[in-house]
């Protein structure tokens, strides 16, 4: 199954149509409540995440499950450059993305980032989970939360990003998040079987 494209924006628009549509899918697909909780906050959260990018992103946001396996897509083109993203940031204070704290906001700025050219400087936030486009059949560059999670947990001295991990409710729910830079296309898919 798959549910209705939704179109969505970093203003806002769309946003409470896209939630109503993960609410109707829920019903469709008999989750009880708490399952059905858990769906809404993963879509609340990619929401969230889109609304505090910066600059004006129209993204299509939808739904595909099999046998309760459930996939929430947020797709877009890429309009960000990295000159933009300079000029953004010099007005603050630091000269940094200071939102780009605990792992959805790291994940924002990793979306975000995505817009840029390939040759841009791709900053050190969420380093590592990438994964070989070689190995991927449609070679896609993509990052993934499962890989992300290994190598901290296998990494003792990141005890900073263990935590965050430990204490981000959208990691903490969702069985894999993967961010897949294809040409001048940019997807996030948030995985979650019941």
């Amino acid at each position: 199954m798959r549910s209705d494209t939704i179109t969505v924006c970093t203003d806002g628009t769309g946003v409470s149509e896209a939630l109503a549509q993960t609410e109707a899918v829920a019903v469709f697909k008999g989750l009880n409540r708490k399952d059905s909780l858990r769906l809404r906050l993963l879509a609340e959260e990619m929401m969230g995440m889109l609304s505090a990018l910066t600059g004006e992103v129209e993204a299509k946001f939808y739904i595909e499950d099999e046998n309760n396996d459930f996939r929430l897509h947020l797709s877009t083109d890429t309009s960000m450059n990295s000159e933009k993203r300079e000029k953004l940031l010099e007005v603050s204070t630091s000269g940094r993305n200071s939102s780009a704290v605990g792992v959805m906001g790291k994940l924002r700025n990793l979306f975000e980032r995505a817009f840029e050219p390939v040759d841009s400087d791709p900053g050190n936030y969420l380093s590592v989970g990438w994964m070989d486009p070689e190995y991927d059949p449609l070679g896609v560059t993509a990052w993934s939360l499962c890989k992300y999670r290994d190598s901290i947990e296998k990494d003792g001295s990141a005890k900073e990003e263990w935590d965050e991990l430990e204490r981000s409710i959208v990691a903490n729910i969702a069985d894999e998040i993967r961010i897949g830079i294809k040409g001048a296309k940019v997807e996030m898919i948030i995985y979650k079987k019941f």
